[in-house]
């Protein structure tokens, strides 16, 4: 009787099993994306309201010619320095500048500077780990002992040195994506070598390997999209720590240059204000605050989600 409902209960899961998988292979893959975010936001609530946080920024940077009240960078001398009010929402400046406005089109320089920088250094890295894991030898030594030498400074010190090399000026902006950039890429090539250890390994790849496929071919056709989610958790990640470090510039008075709002300016030119208009340094700060919580959020969010160590 017992090994009767034994093998009922095990007929059962299997077939459970069969039919999970038959729905999960007819399935396109627009509904597998939706499924995907709507499991997410039933069972990350804090990844979710990082996401939602990223969502009110994308769409303050998007349509900030409609939200902001003022020209950000107009100066008008007869509002210096007043507080908040109906007519200054978050107080002006001490050119008169409405700090709402700026903070709004400062939105679309953190995201300008933060998607290029994590971007473009995330995919450099993912190229990286991908042909050192897969090369390995002495190509993987010489790739290691690079990332090993920008390991070494921290991320501010690389980024301050890359951006003194390259100048700074009002359009030169470019400078300082490129000094973002640099100090992310061994962060992320050391993460994709790592889980793209495993993928070389693994029978399928020698598999290919035996039919005749290209070097290039397999790294990027075959090992590239299985450290897919490696490399996008550490784009989310990266791009709070890509907007802190430009607001970081900006502060220290070499990253984006005036008349251009950025955050990280504008608590720059607040600082010996911060007495009589605390709201200079205040609302901006906040700005890099929720910002980066949010992107954080969300990559952990992503991480939780797709880790199948995580699953339960």
């Amino acid at each position: 009787m017992v090994e009767t409902e034994a093998r009922v209960a095990a007929e059962r899961t299997s077939s459970a099993d069969e039919i999970a998988k038959r729905r999960y292979f007819e399935s396109t893959g627009r509904r597998r994306f939706v499924r995907f975010w709507v499991d997410f936001i039933r069972q990350r609530p804090l990844g979710t309201a990082g996401a939602i946080l990223i969502i009110v920024m994308l769409l303050a940077a998007a349509f900030a010619n409609v939200i902001a009240p003022y020209d950000p960078t107009a100066i008008n001398f007869p509002d210096l320095l007043k507080p908040p009010s109906p007519e200054h929402l978050l107080g002006a400046d001490n050119f008169g500048r409405d700090v709402f406005s700026r903070v709004v089109f400062g939105s679309r320089t953190a995201l300008l500077v933060g998607f290029s920088a994590s971007l473009v250094g995330c995919t450099c890295g993912l190229v990286l780990g991908v042909v050192g894991a897969y090369l390995g030898g002495r190509t993987d030594q010489i790739i290691q002992r690079l990332m090993d030498v920008l390991l070494s400074f921290p991320l501010i010190v690389i980024a301050i040195a890359v951006v003194a090399a390259l100048g700074t000026g009002e359009d030169k902006i470019a400078n300082v994506i490129a000094a973002i950039t640099v100090p992310i890429v061994p962060r992320v090539a050391r993460v994709v070598r790592s889980s793209a250890l495993s993928i070389v390994q693994m029978p399928y790849i020698e598999a290919t390997r035996s039919v005749g496929a290209g070097a290039i071919r397999i790294m990027f056709r075959h090992v590239a999209p299985n450290v897919f989610a490696p490399y996008l958790i550490m784009l989310t990640a990266f791009l709070g720590q890509a907007i802190l470090l430009e607001a970081s510039l900006s502060f220290l008075g070499i990253g984006v240059q005036p008349p251009t709002p950025s955050w990280g300016r504008m608590i720059y030119e607040g600082q010996n204000y911060y007495r009589s208009a605390p709201w200079l340094i205040l609302f901006p700060g906040i700005a890099i605050m929720l910002t980066v919580v949010g992107f954080n959020l969300l990559g952990d969010g992503l991480r939780d989600a797709l880790d199948p160590y995580q699953q339960h």
